[in-house]
């Protein structure tokens, strides 16, 4: 093949800068041709890739985010290279080309480098996620680990060249025969519009698995038939409008019976209240629905009751809403209602306001009707919620004294760190306290707690108390917009949790990518660590709202119950 094909076209000195730039930024290459510019940053980023973060990965996954990392970085340096080539042209009028020998000997050499750099990057990466995997007590890769990560990241890097390349010659193709015009006006256009017709397409394939997996209660899900429960006798809520989690919630959890084996001691059928998005059309409506069931069930002559905010889809937390109930013999009342289908972090970036209004609405209504009995004779009134849930629990409260005046006690657990409320906490935390386990005033209004009888107060606690649940690995914790340009204090000396890696560094951009990958992993850890509390839960709930005057025997059985619910999940559920 002529050196012009495999280089592009040579400039002469009567040709235009405009066609000399052109030229010099889209030269005609085989189809192996791997741009050097983009290799070398698209290797930068692939090594910042693998540094350690909060929690870890699986070997292969991991080689499939490297390979997004270098496919992103390629495409960068490719761009830059461009430029500089088409810089080069437009004021020499041609693009230096090295010698064939030169230029044998230059491929020979960037073949090894590339050789080099792949051992280099499976090494570090196993070292590094090692590293990470000892900290939140799972077990180290081994040699298979390298293999898995060479898979991952070869096979995806390939494809993803592949499409660039054809994307590639498709953009050029395209920008000649629509007439734009050449340079960065015609490269947006088609660029914007091509970015947009990607998200209507992904917006929607979104919407439209969520509301087929989430839409309606299993297959396998039995209709309740006890009183106590939504969609049960007599109850005003139809099962089918409960959704996949609302289904699963009513339909769960322990029965009397159960509660009695356990704790040895007699127990009430706990009851369990909840609004699906069919069940009525609007918020005020499902939490009108929820008062009235209320009413029917006889929830508010329990001992406790609790409103909770779910998850994105809907979801709350068996090992927490179990335990409560263990902890007071049945004597509770649970409600929540449904404001979405789909995961919280869709949720979170669609509609952000959703669980906010959820969470007041449904309060507001339960409050109201709660006043209305007689001081001396009213269950405690709890605010709880996970995750998203507890973000939309937290906003219906102006302030801590808010929250207090209000409820009879909270319990928040996997904060995100966008509350208002958390930050406002945080921020007035008392000298000296890490961020990852604040101390406000000595711990006399609200405590944090990460793991059981880990941070001994010697104050007072009054009541109401309000209690975080929160790791210091938790990744819906810590990822906050400013990671992005702001290194955290909670990398600070002093401030890091002991199981996060000593070797994580705050890299702009990258911390704040990485911590949100590791959300994806936040259950797929053992207790103590990431976004599983199962271990923690059931103190928490005795801190907060006391129990049914149970011997340390119950309590210790109802410990191993809730902790036997969590299994390690696959990573990528």
């Amino acid at each position: 093949m002529p050196e012009a094909a495999l280089n592009g076209p040579a400039l002469n000195d009567t040709a235009s800068n405009d066609t000399a730039v052109d030229a010099a930024a889209t030269p005609r290459r085989r189809w192996w041709f791997i741009d050097p510019g983009g290799s070398v940053v698209g290797l930068l980023l692939a090594i910042l890739s693998i540094t350690p973060s909060l929690l870890p990965r699986p070997a292969l996954f991991q080689g499939v985010i490297t390979a997004v990392a270098f496919g992103v970085g390629y495409m960068l340096g490719a761009l830059v290279w461009a430029g500089i080539r088409a810089l080069i042209a437009r004021r020499s009028g041609q693009v230096p080309r090295p010698s064939p020998t030169l230029r044998r000997m230059l491929w020979v050499g960037y073949g090894v480098l590339w050789l080099a750099a792949l051992v280099t990057l499976s090494a570090l990466a196993v070292a590094w996620q090692n590293e990470v995997r000892v900290l939140v007590e799972m077990p180290p890769l081994d040699g298979a680990g390298i293999a898995a990560f060479l898979a991952g990241f070869v096979s995806v890097t390939l494809v993803l060249l592949a499409i660039g390349k054809a994307t590639r010659r498709m953009f050029w193709a395209l920008r000649r025969r629509s007439g734009l015009p050449v340079g960065l006006i015609g490269t947006a256009t088609v660029v914007v519009a091509g970015l947009a017709a990607l998200a209507v397409v992904v917006t929607t394939a979104i919407d439209s698995i969520y509301l087929e997996r989430n839409g309606s209660p299993d297959a396998e899900l039995i209709e309740p038939a006890s009183t106590y429960r939504s969609a049960g006798a007599d109850s005003a809520i139809g099962w089918d409008g409960l959704g996949r989690h609302g289904a699963a919630f009513v339909a769960g959890g322990p029965t009397a019976s159960e509660i009695s084996a356990l704790i040895d001691a007699p127990a009430l059928e706990p009851i369990r209240v909840y609004a699906g998005l069919d069940s009525a059309d609007t918020m005020q409506a499902r939490a009108d629905l929820i008062v009235a069931e209320l009413e029917r069930t006889g929830g508010f002559e329990r001992a406790v009751l609790v409103v909770a905010t779910t998850t994105g889809s809907g979801w709350l937390e068996p090992q927490t809403v179990d335990a409560l109930e263990y902890l007071h013999a049945g004597d509770t009342a649970i409600v929540s209602m449904q404001y979405a289908y789909t995961p919280s972090w869709v949720s979170f970036v669609f509609d952000p306001d959703a669980p906010v209004v959820a969470a007041r609405v449904l309060f507001d209504a339960v409050e109201e009707r709660w006043l209305q009995l007689p001081a001396n004779d009213r269950p405690q009134l709890i605010s709880y919620g996970l995750s998203l849930g507890a973000h939309g629990s937290q906003a219906v409260f102006a302030d801590l004294d808010d929250l207090r005046s209000r409820t009879d006690g909270a319990m928040f657990v996997g904060s995100p760190g966008g509350s208002a409320l958390w930050q406002t906490l945080q921020s007035e935390r008392d000298a000296g306290s890490p961020a990852w386990q604040p101390v406000l005033d000595g711990g006399r209004e609200v405590r944090w707690m990460s793991r059981v009888g880990e941070q001994p107060l010697d104050g007072v606690w009054e009541q109401p108390r309000v209690l975080y649940l929160q790791h210091a690995t938790d990744a819906v914790t810590w990822l906050v917009p400013e990671l992005l340009w702001s290194a955290p204090e909670w990398l600070e000396p002093g401030q890091r949790g002991a199981d996060v890696s000593p070797s994580m560094r705050w890299i702009p951009v990258v911390t704040a990518v990485q911590v949100g990958i590791d959300m994806l992993g936040g259950e797929a850890v053992p207790a103590r660590h990431g976004h599983n509390f199962g271990d923690v839960v059931t103190a928490g709930w005795r801190e907060v709202t006391g129990d049914a005057g149970l011997d340390a025997a119950a309590l210790d059985r109802i410990q191993l119950k809730i902790e036997s619910y969590a299994p390690i999940l696959p990573y990528e559920q």
